[in-house]
C-alpha cells in the first residue's frame, strides 16, 4: 500500500494511530444529558440568596 500510494509505511502508520485516536475521542466526549425541566428558576426564597443559603436549606433537619 505504502508503495502504490508512494508513500512510507511509517507515514501510513502514524496515519492509521491519527485516525484511531481521533475516532476514540470522538466516541468518548462526554455529553450532560438534558436534565431542565418546565420550571420558572429559583424560588422566590433563593433568587437572592447565596449557595450557603441553599445549602443550609438542602440539608435542614437532615443533620447537616
Amino acid at each position: 500500500m505504502a508503495r502504490r500510494e508512494k508513500t512510507t509505511l511509517r507515514a501510513l502508520i502514524e496515519a492509521g494511530l491519527r485516525h484511531v485516536v481521533r475516532d476514540r475521542l470522538r466516541k468518548s466526549r462526554f455529553q450532560l444529558r438534558d436534565a431542565s425541566f418546565g420550571g420558572r428558576g429559583l424560588q422566590p426564597d433563593f433568587r437572592d440568596g447565596d449557595w450557603q443559603r441553599i445549602r443550609e436549606a438542602a440539608y435542614e433537619g437532615h443533620g447537616g
